[in-house]
């Protein structure tokens, strides 16, 4: 069984889809740009799908994968006015330029799996308990003192991250590529306006845990 599929509706695959994809010894094998296709390949280790001609269904099937099917990350492959509309709501785990060399391929895989192998494991942990606050990775709740909190969940994956790594002091940059993901174009604000937020929910007699390191980022102090 190959490791990877390709999503595209060109009959040459690889050669006329990813080019430098042809020069790697990747075990690849080609799929349609159907969801049924997309729901016969979620065993694979990743997902390459074509958006140079068809930005609207690219977009859909990326929904759809990483919606209720649990599918692999994807490698979204695009032409350079693509990257004028693409957006991480998409919710594609990188993206390339179809002319891109086999290394930037290649490495772009590879991280890209490294960083879902990684999200699996935090997940593993199933609850996290620390200064008051218990952290349910199952069932996305967070409770401070015995109080349920209402969080969204980018809020929930940003306590749990700093919860992960108590007295470390995590930048911004860190927490975007961590939260947000490599492909958010999103300043820094949007952190100290998710953290004001989350600080809000946490209420005085918790919202202490986070600290604000001044010009760097913030910590959890458990």
């Amino acid at each position: 069984m190959a490791d990877l599929v390709l999503m595209t509706s060109e009959h040459d695959g690889a050669a006329a889809v990813l080019p430098g994809l042809t020069l790697l010894t990747l075990d690849v094998e080609t799929a349609p740009l159907t969801t049924s296709a997309l729901a016969a390949n979620l065993e694979m280790q990743a997902i390459i799908l074509d958006g140079r001609r068809d930005l609207v269904s690219a977009r859909a099937l990326c929904r759809a994968a990483t919606g209720a099917m649990e599918a692999p990350p994807i490698l979204l492959v695009l032409e350079e006015g693509g990257f004028a509309v693409v957006a991480v709501s998409w919710g594609a785990a990188d993206t390339v330029l179809h002319s891109a060399p086999p290394a930037e391929i290649q490495a772009r895989i590879r991280m890209m799996c490294d960083r879902a192998n990684a999200q699996v494991s935090q997940t593993s942990e199933v609850v996290v308990e620390a200064a008051g606050i218990s952290i349910d990775a199952n069932a996305f709740t967070v409770k401070a003192g015995g109080r349920l909190l209402d969080l969204t969940y980018k809020e929930f994956e940003l306590l749990r991250f700093l919860a992960a790594h108590p007295g470390q002091v995590i930048s911004r940059e860190t927490l975007l590529q961590e939260v947000w993901g490599y492909n958010y174009y999103g300043g820094s604000r949007t952190v100290d306006v998710h953290i004001r937020r989350l600080r809000a929910k946490l209420s005085p007699e918790f919202d202490s845990v986070i600290s604000t390191v001044r010009n760097v980022g913030y910590r959890f102090d458990a």
